[in-house]
Order: C-alpha cells, then sequence, then structure tokens
C-alpha cells in the first residue's frame, strides 16, 4: 500500500487507455511554435492561436485552446492514442514507474484528519515507530488537518527528495501528548503484484494489476517464492489488468516459454515487423500454467495470454478479455505535456490482431462495448460471443483460436451473479467497505492483536451483527434505503477481507476474497482433474 487509497478492482474498460507500452521515449527538443510550421497545414493552426491570442476581442487562455486542439486531433485517431496534459504527467510518469519517494503510509482523511491505515512493512514509518490509527497533525510545523486541505496537497507535503528528513507531529490514542517523530523519506513502491501465495499444495497464484516498470522484477520475486513452497503449478490472475509496457509482459510470458518460441511480433504502417522470442532462462518452462482474464483484462495482459495459448502453453480460463491489440509511444511534446501514440499493431504467435474495431461507431460505442457484451449475454453464456470464421486461426497443436476483437479463453467461466447486483458494485467502487473498516477497527486496534494472518485468514469468523453495522453505516451515508438481505454472505465476505487488509496487507485481502471466487475455484478443479 502507499498514499493512493486502495479501490477494489471494479474496472469497467476505462482504464484501459493505459494501452501497451514501448520502453522508449521520443523527445521533441523544438519549441511548440517550430513544431506547427513545417507546412501550410500546419502553420495555418499556428496563425490561428497567435490570431485569437493577440486580436481576439477578449483575453483566452491560449493554452487551453492548444489543449483542446491536441485533444481534437488524437479524437480522429484511435481510442488510445492519449494526450497528458503536463499538470498530470508526473503522476502517471509515476504510477507506471512503479515507486516514489515518501514516508511510506497508506492513508484516510477520517474527520478532516490524516489518519493513518498500515505503514509500509520495512518503510520510513514503520522504521519510525508510527503506528496505523495514528493522525499525522503536522508536517514540518505546517498542518495537515482541517477542512480544506487536500489529498495532492497532504501528498507534495510529505513527499521529498530520497534521504531527507520530515518532522511528525502525531496523535495517538491512549497517550496524554503528542508524539514527534523524524522520518527520513525514502523509496516507496507501487506495488503491481498484489499477491503471491499458494492455493493448494502444488498450485500457486499471482495476481498482477498492471504492467509497470517493476513488475516483472516483483512478479519474478513471487514465482521463486511458490517455487520454493513446491509450487508446480501456477494461477496468473490477470482480471481487470489494464495493461502497461509491453517489455514487462514479454519478460513474464519468458518465464513460461522455451528458448525461441515466438511471444507476439509487431508491425507498424511502413510494413516494419519486429520479433519477440522466449529465451533459455525461463524457470517454470515446464510446469503448469492457467491464465485469469475477464472484459477488463487489456494489452499487456492480452499479450501474456496470447501468447501462450498461441503456444499450446497452459490454459486461459474466464471471458473474453477487453481487445486492444495497439502498441503506444510516449512522446514528449516539448512543454511538460505529452502524447501516447499508437505507433504499430501487435499480433500473437498465430499471426491474429485481437484488436476489436474502432472506426465504425466512434470512441463512445467503442468504450460501452462493456455494455453490449453484457446485453447480448456474452458474460453468461460463451455461446454469444461474436466470431468471424475469416479470423480463424490455428495453433500448432491444432486448437482453433480467433482475432478480432480479444482473447477467448479455452475454459469459460461466467460473470459472478452478484456482481451484478447494483448496490454491491456501486459500494465496491466508492470504498464503503474501506471506510467503514477502518471506523470499526479505529475503535479498538488492539481487539485484533492475538490473531495470526494465517489464523485470521483461514479461521477467523465475522459477526452478522457488522453486517447490520455497514447496511446502517451505508445508508447514512448515502441518504438511501439499501437492505443485504439477499447478498449478506456476500458482503460480510468482503467485509472480512478489507479488514484482513488493513490488519496485515501484502496480499492478504485477496487471499480472503479468492476463498469465494468462482473462477478460483475452476481452476483449482482443472488442477485437481490433472
Amino acid at each position: 500500500m502507499h498514499y493512493q487509497k486502495k479501490y477494489l478492482p471494479l474496472i469497467i474498460g476505462a482504464a484501459v487507455a493505459v494501452g501497451v507500452l514501448v520502453g522508449g521515449k521520443l523527445n521533441f527538443s523544438d519549441s511548440p511554435e517550430k513544431l506547427f510550421t513545417k507546412n501550410s497545414n500546419k502553420d495555418k493552426l499556428n496563425r490561428l492561436i497567435d490570431f485569437i491570442e493577440y486580436d481576439y476581442v477578449e483575453d483566452i487562455n491560449t493554452d487551453s485552446i492548444v489543449d483542446v486542439t491536441v485533444n481534437g486531433i488524437l479524437d480522429n485517431l484511435d481510442p488510445h492514442s492519449v494526450y497528458i496534459p503536463r499538470e498530470e504527467l508526473a503522476s502517471v510518469t509515476e504510477n507506471m514507474k512503479g515507486d516514489f519517494v515518501g514516508i511510506g503510509v497508506s492513508f484516510y482523511t477520517y474527520r478532516d484528519t490524516i489518519t493513518v491505515i498500515r505503514t509500509i512493512e520495512g518503510g520510513p514509518s514503520e522504521k519510525a515507530g508510527i503506528k496505523g490509527g495514528d493522525r499525522i497533525l503536522l508536517a514540518d510545523g505546517d498542518s495537515l488537518y482541517g477542512a480544506h486541505i487536500k489529498d495532492g496537497d497532504i501528498v507534495s507535503r510529505l513527499k521529498g527528495p530520497e534521504g531527507s528528513d520530515v518532522n511528525l507531529t502525531i496523535y495517538r490514542k491512549g497517550e496524554p501528548e503528542f508524539l514527534s517523530f523524524k522520518v527520513k523519506r525514502g523509496i516507496i513502491p507501487i506495488k503491481s503484484v498484489d499477491a503471491a501465495y499458494m492455493l493448494t499444495d502444488k498450485l500457486g497464484y499471482i495476481k498482477v494489476n498492471r504492467f509497470a516498470e517493476s513488475t516483472y522484477k516483483e512478479f519474478k520475486k513471487g514465482l521463486d517464492k511458490l517455487i520454493d513452497l513446491g509450487a508446480t503449478e501456477i494461477a496468473l490472475d490477470l482480471r481487470d489488468n489494464p495493461g502497461g509496457f509491453l517489455s514487462q509482459a514479454e519478460q513474464i510470458v519468458d518465464e513460461f516459454l522455451g528458448k525461441n518460441k515466438l511471444i507476439l511480433f509487431t508491425k507498424n504502417k511502413h510494413g516494419h515487423i519486429e520479433e519477440s522470442y522466449a529465451t533459455k532462462r525461463g524457470d517454470f518452462e515446464n510446469g503448469k500454467i492457467y491464465v485469469l482474464i475477464d472484459e477488463n483484462s487489456a494489452s499487456a495482459s492480452e499479450i501474456v495470454a496470447g501468447a501462450l495459448q498461441d503456444n499450446d502453453k497452459g490454459t486461459i480460463v474466464g471471458r473474453r478479455s477487453y481487445g486492444k491489440g495497439l502498441v503506444q509511444r510516449e512522446m514528449d511534446l516539448g512543454d511538460g505535456s505529452a502524447v501516447r501514440l499508437t505507433v504499430s499493431r501487435y499480433y500473437t504467435p498465430t499471426g491474429r490482431s485481437i484488436q476489436r474495431p474502432y472506426k465504425k461507431n466512434g470512441h463512445k460505442d467503442y468504450y460501452d462495448e462493456y455494455s453490449d457484451r453484457l446485453e447480448r449475454g456474452e458474460l453468461l453464456d460463451p455461446r454469444k460471443i461474436e466470431v468471424a470464421d475469416s479470423l480463424k486461426f490455428t495453433t500448432p497443436n491444432g486448437k482453433v483460436v480467433y482475432g478480432g476483437g480479444g482473447i477467448i479463453p479455452d475454459i469459460f467461466v461466467p460473470i459472478d451473479n452478484s456482481m451484478q447486483n447494483e448496490t454491491l458494485k456501486y459500494i465496491l467502487q466508492y470504498q464503503f467497505f474501506d471506510n467503514f473498516i477502518f471506523r470499526q477497527l479505529d475503535l479498538d486496534r488492539h481487539a485484533y492483536d492475538g490473531l495470526s494472518r494465517d489464523y485470521f485468514i483461514r479461521n477467523f469468523e465475522l459477526d452478522d451483527s457488522l453486517v447490520i453495522k455497514f447496511q446502517d453505516y451505508v445508508n447514512t451515508q448515502t441518504r438511501t434505503k439499501v437492505t443485504f438481505v439477499a447478498y449478506h454472505d456476500e458482503v460480510k465476505h468482503y467485509l472480512k477481507a478489507t479488514l484482513a487488509g488493513q490488519l496485515f496487507g501484502n496480499g492478504a485481502f485477496e487471499e480472503v476474497v479468492n476463498q469465494k471466487d468462482v473462477m478460483i475455484e475452476e481452476v483449482i478443479k482443472l488442477s485437481k482433474e490433472l
């Protein structure tokens, strides 16, 4: 966990704008003026902006005009070529980098006060002695409480150069006076691997939430741990994973494929082809692999699933993936902003493109396809998946696979009906579980002191009364009347998972949730059949 609040993985496709990113960046060192003066059409645009700036009857922010113009141009391209304004670029880059410099806490704004949920294990705050439940009141004498304080302001005050000190004033329940801590800022990971643990004696599980710069390193650490624990099979969970860096996906695939097996190839508009092959270094080439995907698994996630499926390696389990087969490169526009421009398409080893159509009905319909799939019944019945015989391909072992719109799994698992309940989707999306559990835990943090992580996950049972309290809490927050009678067990299970995450971190939330996950149950069943 880190500064950003932990959202449950309820993605409805919009996050795939991150796309598949190639590693390199292009830097246009010319000024913005020079960039628009190469020919008459570009000069026309530059002149128009100058006319508006100098001659228009009212003062206009021409920066905003340029932003609108750039977005307008990109809207006429594909849905994944995007403009990133300079005020957003730093945070976007940081998220994909995989770490940042800070004090190492996950926090929650509770009654206008910054309250620590957990400290990062081994991080600066834990080393300094800060604990869950502590209220951070001051940072170097500056106030961090009050209705006027925004999360962005808090983060900026707690961040700083690596190795620099920040003096924190803390209120801790039970202490008669405020506490003072000097915390030395350090590198804080933004984890892209949520969990790595054993499902059975032979089946390991790894959950990857995106493909950032540090993803392969995190994945390899988790894989090595599971191998040491006796794993001969791996369930790689890429559900709700919107993608990221191409190189990270290639390195993960390389762990499972033998030397010289084709992972993918890319082709640009000039017909230039670049191929990527597996090396001999893979540590799980002889193991069994299951890849879990759903309708929100996109780009780099689809590269992994497609490469393994087309090489007849392992089993793809779940529902048809998102369908994004375009590769972007980030290009610096010279003023602190950037554009992620689609530069090529990628193809799976059999030669199929899994990019779904986007030119026919515009970008809105493209992003609304989730609803279309739901209405067609595709998320419940694999026979409703639309395929084209013209896009049929065959793997080396004779398995038929299709291009044109996502990876179709080998084993279909319908969407959990409970997740179609609008009330449950709403409370998951807006962090009601996290906020409620934090408040309950804050009433008495010592109530769970004697419980080990393993015992809590496997044996601890919440009282039914907590579900009623949660129901009352949601009603007070939304001023509506909701009831969990039909989904009492599901709500209780998510409450326990959320409590596990706040108490123990390090994948505890996923371990609890997965105990009643239908796709995980299907993978365990498949594993036992071998």
